[in-house]
């Protein structure tokens, strides 16, 4: 392995906040809302645990770590193909978990053409898939790139510390929605509605 435990921890918790930030920004153009999305601090510790795990398993685009040796697709094409499936799969799984456990669908696919089960559907995995594969290409490396270069002594317990903190969030999230059979709304953003007729 290129990088260490605790180095990766790093990473974990930098891409968690990196996911928190882009899926709000989603919702804000897409809903006109931006939330807590279910945890109290501004991190979704699964986007950083699915990226750190998909190296693990599968490097990165430029060093597949998979025994996949093909002379019609290229190592981008078959790592596309890779994180398709590990996606559609893990959000069956993690989807499912959620609404056996505590009793709320986290979300919905159901509206989206081609969906299988309410967790997930092509659109949704090719287009997650697309951004996996283009993250992992380009700006892993980079966040490695940053981590490596902190002090040595400071590694270990900043890791220790902020990814047990996010840990206990996501667990007390899960907890919430599993007391209150809800999703956790801790704060709510609406995006000022644009009243054309005061413009005129």
């Amino acid at each position: 392995m290129k990088y260490g435990i605790f180095e990766l921890m790093l990473a974990a918790v930098v891409i968690s906040f990196v996911g928190f930030a882009i899926e709000n920004t989603w919702l804000l153009l897409t809903k006109g809302y931006m939330d807590n999305r279910n945890m109290t601090l501004p991190f979704l510790l699964g986007y950083g645990v699915l990226m750190v795990d998909f190296y693990l398993m599968f490097g990165t685009p430029s060093d597949v770590h998979v025994p996949i040796v093909s002379d019609r697709f290229t190592d981008n094409e078959i790592y596309f193909v890779l994180a398709f499936f590990t996606v559609s799969i893990g959000e069956i799984m993690l989807g499912t978990a959620t609404e056996k456990a505590t009793g709320v669908v986290y979300w919905n696919y159901s509206w989206i053409p081609l969906h299988l089960t309410k967790y997930t559907s092509l659109p949704t995995s090719l287009g997650f898939a697309y951004i996996i594969e283009n993250f992992m290409t380009y700006c892993f490396p980079e966040i490695m790139g940053v981590i490596t270069q902190l002090p040595a002594e400071i590694i270990p317990p900043a890791a220790v510390i902020l990814f047990t903190a996010l840990s206990i969030d996501t667990l007390h999230g899960f907890w919430k929605m599993y007391s209150d059979h809800n999703l956790y709304c801790l704060w709510k953003i609406e995006r000022p509605k644009l009243d054309l007729r005061a413009l005129i």
